[in-house]
């Protein structure tokens, strides 16, 4: 069987989207039980509605196993949210898609810059981001003092 996966646009409130975002958020509690937010990450569904924002779904042989989101920050600089992938289907490049695709939104929303946090008890989601060209900077808005955190910045080309 060929495995075929396809990153596309999704609205955030669909029951598949809503899915995803609850499974990363539990997965994420449970890797910071220190942190009251359940992983939410100071994320909305609503943040990837609005202008300079969208949210993706990654599909393996027709069924959801990963997203993404991105919305603003500032003038030309994008954040990317909730980049997640099924555990049973990870280590097969489905991140990397994910945030390619994420990554080629931002450029046809007009960004030219993006950035993203991710913690440090993730670190196939550090390797990940640094792998593709992402470089750590100080830590901004609410993670700013967090030592689990770890904030990335990346110009895109």
């Amino acid at each position: 069987m060929t495995i075929r996966v396809q990153v596309r646009p999704a609205d955030p409130f669909a029951t598949e989207a809503t899915q995803l975002i609850s499974r990363l958020s539990a997965e994420l509690a449970a890797v910071y039980p220190e942190y009251p937010d359940s992983g939410a990450g100071n994320f909305r569904p609503a943040d990837a509605t609005g202008p300079g924002s969208d949210f993706l779904i990654a599909w393996l042989n027709n069924r959801p196993v990963g997203c993404g989101a991105v919305r603003p920050m500032e003038p030309g600089v994008a954040e990317i949210k909730r980049m997640y992938v099924e555990p049973e289907v990870r280590g097969r490049g489905i991140a990397r898609l994910i945030l390619e695709a994420l990554e080629r939104r931002s450029r046809e929303l007009g960004y030219v810059v993006v950035r993203l946090e991710t913690g440090l008890r993730q670190p196939a989601a550090v390797r990940l981001y640094e792998s593709t060209g992402y470089f750590r900077i100080s830590n901004y808005d609410i993670y700013v003092g967090n030592p689990l955190s770890a904030c990335y910045e990346k110009r895109l080309a």
